[in-house]
């Protein structure tokens, strides 16, 4: 029960960041957007290792590698020492 309920939140976590970004609502500049990704696959890709589930560990772990650089990336500074706008 525990395993189903960790992997509804790391989909949710996922489909949420996914959703997000297609409405708007965030962007791809935006660390959450990427945080989101990360503890989503994360606990995905732990669902699926604990179930011996070898494909879906390597996708889902992926996914949250390819989410650490966004993560790590500084903001850029405009000429005014003032962080770009969001859209």
């Amino acid at each position: 029960m525990l395993h189903q309920l960790i992997g509804i939140v790391g989909a949710l976590l996922v489909l949420g960041a996914y959703l997000a970004l297609q409405r708007g609502w965030l962007t791809l500049e935006q660390r959450v957007y990427h945080v989101m990704n990360f503890i989503g696959a994360g606990l995905l890709a732990w669902i699926a290792a604990m179930d011996r589930q070898v494909g879906l560990t390597l996708v889902e772990g992926a996914w949250a590698l390819l989410s650490v650089p966004g993560m790590l990336k500084r903001r850029r500074w405009n000429s005014a020492g003032k962080a770009p706008e969001q859209r």
